[in-house]
């Protein structure tokens, strides 16, 4: 489990930087996203992965902490406000510039 778990967040983050350095700005908002997919999924990691294990102390002998998970829930909702953002930026300067290059010096 810990073997998949691990491959999927290295998946995650060569594909997101791979993206990222992309000269166009919808690869790069793709990038973003993925990266931090692998970020949440991450700190996920961090709360003890285990079946059937409450968030709540002094319930059962194993428990998954639950700081971890409410970091998730807020940087899903940061993320999801941040790749808005991103996206109608870069609609922005495809509609101002003609161009989806990142620096904006496209060829026409």
């Amino acid at each position: 489990m810990e073997l998949l778990y691990a491959l999927a967040l290295a998946v995650l983050t060569s594909c997101g930087i791979y993206l990222m350095l992309r000269a166009r700005t919808f690869p790069v908002v793709v990038g973003l996203a993925l990266l931090s997919y692998a970020v949440n999924l991450f700190l996920f990691a961090m709360g003890r992965l285990g079946d059937a294990a409450p968030a709540v102390l002094g319930k059962a002998e194993v428990y998954a902490d639950p700081l971890p998970q409410a970091l998730v829930l807020t940087a899903i909702v940061i993320g999801f406000a941040m790749t808005a953002y991103a996206l109608v930026l870069a609609l922005r300067a495809q509609g101002e510039l003609d161009s989806d290059h990142v620096d904006g010096k496209g060829d026409h």
